[in-house]
């Protein structure tokens, strides 16, 4: 190569470099490019080593090769991407420098552009040219040590002064971490966060896929979760979520792995079961119905229902919206013909919940209500009304975690704000419910105190209902005769003191003076109460 091509090959060499991460390269050669033409010819090939060492520094693997192929520039971070010296290769044609990238001598990307590889074009997963340069990505499974490399690659032409082409440099970067986030990306957009499953814009894709296919018969089968509302207003939205992903996991069990299923509605859920006509979609309802039952015995305190439906379209004469729509209307007739309750369901597993995790003696505590009830002047169905509102007063520490409700020591600030929510969730529990629905004010009020300092309206004195605050004295005398797994039991009389050292600031002072009569034996109220209270 004579010094007039050197100097040809400095400048179109130093013009094929990519701008990305060559900036500082491309610097450094500024005030030799612009005054190289004036200079020697045989102070070129100084220059040209500067080049090579500079080439030497890129960040991404670099290669340049002349028009038959051989290896001219073979730089450090190429050298650790293949695991292939420079010594070894410089030089080298017929495509050797593929053999570390591919397993094979090869044309690469670098060829297609000098006209030598057209046909191997479709080996990458793109390429794009831009003018005189090609950009592509692709996939070497033999780079990095043979763990493989995800590749994002530039190859420039290398012109002399008078556009003849003299060869090309390439460049290669790593994407590996920028494919793994695209693909993680690419996962979550088709699929619903909550529950993994696909959703519903992934649904309604390969819904239309579908109509294409060669598949039928196709099978839709619809599912809804029961009462979700009804627990997200009850309990809050952790716990339907909670159920939420219990639904999904049950659905996702009773199908193969490569049918499709999504959560395509808050409370709804959707099969496309390929190839599969009426009678086995309806065995698949059948399942899917049954998995629930079992999954509600193992959690009563939270019980599973999902009603479900299914159709098919035989041929694709038939519209897949079609059969979506006689999917949905079987799933609500299902509905309506198993007479289900949703709502009454959940209360009986939140109070058959509270009676399995509660302290209280439940028994001892409506005994006693009624007692002070009756000496306070409550009519029957007031009698009633607090005999139900001592069974469901403590509904609402469903949504506190055990470990806050059994913890030995004290509370933090955060536990007891997660404590003191409480009424408020038993309240919006009962409210929600025909049944218990007369007691929800009194839920709602029964920590509140009568000085002003309670929770969580701050009610004091008589702004607190009647049956609230029979309920606080009955409560505050239960926990302090019962033994907990952080005290012990105090005694009857210390109990008796304990309430009116505490009257006019917690209690109502009235009723906790009528309660200490009746509990003391004084006018012969004490005879009333169940035998053995007096011994405590």
């Amino acid at each position: 190569m004579n010094p007039s091509q050197q100097k040809d090959e400095l400048h179109q060499l130093v013009d094929a470099l990519p701008e990305e991460k060559t900036g500082t390269a491309r610097k450094l050669l500024e005030p030799l490019l612009n005054d190289s033409r004036g200079i020697p010819p045989e102070g070129l090939v100084e220059r040209l080593h500067l080049l090579e060492r500079i080439i030497d520094c890129l960040p991404d693997a670099t290669l340049a090769v002349d028009r038959q192929g051989r290896v001219l520039v073979w730089n450090r971070a190429m050298e650790e991407m293949t695991g292939v010296k420079k010594e070894e290769i410089l030089g080298k044609s017929e495509y050797a420098y593929a053999v570390p990238f591919f397993g094979k001598q090869r044309p690469i990307l670098v060829n297609i552009l000098l006209g030598n590889g057209k046909d191997w074009e479709q080996e990458y997963e793109k390429i794009e040219r831009k003018g005189h340069i090609l950009v592509g990505e692709g996939f070497a499974p033999f780079a990095c040590g043979g763990r493989g490399l995800h590749f994002w690659t530039l190859v420039a032409p290398i012109y002399d002064d008078k556009g003849n082409l003299l060869g090309a440099v390439q460049c290669i970067r790593d994407i590996g971490e920028r494919k793994r986030m695209e693909e993680e990306l690419k996962r979550w957009s088709t699929r619903d966060a909550l529950t993994g499953l696909y959703n519903r814009t992934f649904f309604e894709e390969e819904l239309r896929r579908m109509e294409k296919s060669r598949s039928y018969p196709i099978s839709l089968v619809l599912c809804d979760l029961d009462g979700l509302k009804i627990v997200n207003d009850m309990l809050g939205h952790e716990q339907g979520d909670e159920l939420l992903r219990r639904a999904a996991k049950v659905i996702a069990s009773c199908l193969r792995e490569s049918e499709v299923v999504a959560r395509v509605g808050g409370d709804e859920f959707a099969i496309i079961l390929p190839q599969t006509g009426r009678k086995t979609a309806e065995e698949v309802a059948r399942r899917i119905i049954e998995a629930a039952e079992r999954d509600s015995a193992r959690h009563p305190d939270l019980p599973l229902s999902i009603s479900v439906g299914a159709a098919t379209a035989e041929d694709a004469s038939r519209p897949l919206r079609e059969v979506y729509k006689e999917a949905d209307d079987a799933m609500y007739m299902n509905k309506l013909a198993s007479g289900k309750d949703p709502r009454a369901a959940v209360i009986r597993a939140l109070k058959t919940a509270l009676e399995e995790k509660d302290f209280h003696n439940t028994e001892r505590m409506k005994e006693i209500a009624c007692l002070l009830g009756e000496a306070a002047g409550l009519s029957r169905e007031e009698i009633d009304n607090l005999r139900l509102l001592v069974d469901v007063h403590d509904i609402g520490k469903l949504a506190v975690p055990d470990n806050i409700l059994l913890k030995p020591g004290p509370l933090t600030e955060e536990e007891w704000e997660e404590v003191r929510r409480h009424p408020e969730v038993g309240y919006r529990i009962a409210l929600s419910s025909g049944e218990l629905a007369t007691v929800a004010p009194y839920i709602l009020q029964h920590h509140e105190r009568w000085d002003g300092r309670g929770y969580p309206q701050s009610l004091r004195g008589e702004q607190i209902h009647l049956l609230s605050r029979i309920l606080a004295i009955v409560d505050a005398y239960d926990a302090m005769t019962s033994e907990r797994p952080y005290r012990r039991a105090l005694a009857h009389e210390e109990a008796l003191e304990e309430l009116k050292r505490c009257a006019e600031k917690q209690f109502d002072p009235h009723l906790v003076e009528i309660f200490v009569e009746l509990l003391s034996g004084k006018k012969n109220a004490g005879a009333k109460v169940a035998p053995g209270l007096h011994g405590m």
